[in-house]
């Protein structure tokens, strides 16, 4: 866990009653107050020298208005890992957990619903459905192909120097693209031309497709080196594109539930950042290597940023939490919920390990 090796047993249990007692009331929280909230049985003078103690430390702060504490960006840190930690080391109750999850989920499915026929009216209620169940709010990327393999591609002549390019890539995300060439295509150079783009292409990600596989294709081509040239780089260009990142946001009011982050400057920057959205691909896991990184951790793909840590800002007063959803064939997401730092963060990581379930469930099956 990580614990500073001042922090003994009881440092411990009062830092956590600290922290959950204001993360229900919000209030800054005094001596008598822990002690009536903990069985430890002790003074409030020694619980005073315990909180003092930990304010040296840097995990409780008295804020200048009041002679309570509230806990920092470490406090809900080591909270936090505790609360994870313990989290996957607990497994008898277990059976209890399916139990629970499996209601909570037919819940989410009713939510979502049955059917959806597009994955971004899928993504947009599940942006809805996380704010209106957390009272934060919410944002939810569509999948990203990078590294995704390309099936196949289907030329077909429209009209003199115009060709159709149907590009199918695995996870049946389909792209059209019609590309003007520079000189006419009899059906026999077509067909070549499908073949030659296909056995070459078909199995390859955007990223293998270098420039050894670019210059042997034309090469291959002969006269029609430059048509192959111009297919090609519409063909990598219509993949690159359909890379394009859509994050859905909701529940951007919500913020305004909580006073800390309610202040009119705070509050317009926030909603700022969650209505423009570009700053929130800063929470996006844009690599191969950070997914697997958070995939083999205890966090178990759950990736929590606390105040300072959270890459965005204007979020800097905040906690966000995400995750990483994966629809299929490699084609991953994330979904993310942004509160004030008193979050509920034990419903809030509970929320989106259920919901990246539902989201799997929802497209084995379709």
């Amino acid at each position: 866990m990580g614990l500073d090796e001042q922090l003994d047993e009881r440092k411990v249990k009062i830092l956590k009653a600290i922290i959950k007692n204001y993360l229900e009331t919000g209030e800054p929280v005094g001596s008598r107050t822990i002690s009536k909230f903990t069985d430890m049985k002790l003074s409030s003078a020694t619980i005073r020298n315990e909180m003092a103690d930990l304010e040296e430390l840097g995990y409780i702060v008295q804020p200048h208005t009041s002679a309570g504490r509230i806990p920092t960006d470490k406090g809900y840190r080591l909270y936090v890992d505790d609360m994870m930690s313990e989290k996957e080391q607990n497994i008898t109750n277990r059976e209890n957990e399916v139990a629970v999850k499996e209601q909570e989920l037919s819940s989410m499915k009713d939510m979502l619903g049955e059917k959806v026929e597009k994955v971004e009216e899928l993504l947009q209620n599940v942006a809805k459905v996380l704010a209106k169940d957390t009272n934060y709010a919410t944002m939810v990327t569509t999948p990203k192909v990078t590294g995704n393999k390309l099936k196949f591609v289907q030329l077909s002549q429209l009209e003199a120097n115009k060709i159709l390019a149907v590009i199918v890539m695995e996870g049946n995300l389909i792209r059209n693209k019609v590309i003007t060439v520079s000189e006419d295509l009899s059906q026999e150079n077509l067909l070549k031309l499908n073949i030659l783009i296909n056995t070459t292409l078909t199995g390859l990600t955007l990223e293998q497709m270098n420039l050894s596989i670019v210059s042997k294709m034309e090469n291959q081509a002969g006269e029609h080196i430059n048509l192959v040239k111009e297919v090609l780089d519409a063909i990598v260009d219509t993949i690159s594109s359909a890379d394009d990142l859509k994050i859905y946001t909701s529940g951007a009011t919500n913020i305004f539930k909580y006073p800390e982050l309610s202040d009119s400057t705070k509050a317009s920057e926030l909603i700022y950042a969650l209505e423009e959205k570009q700053s929130l691909s800063d929470l996006v896991v844009d690599d191969d290597n950070s997914v697997d990184e958070q995939d083999s951790s205890s966090n178990n793909g759950i990736q929590v940023y606390i105040g300072n840590e959270t890459p965005i800002e204007s979020m800097k007063d905040c906690s966000v939490v995400t995750a990483t959803y994966e629809l299929q064939d490699g084609m991953k997401g994330t979904i993310g919920i942004i509160g004030p730092k008193r979050m509920d963060y034990e419903k809030v990581v509970e929320t989106l390990k259920n919901m990246r379930t539902q989201l799997d469930d929802v497209f084995k099956k379709s």
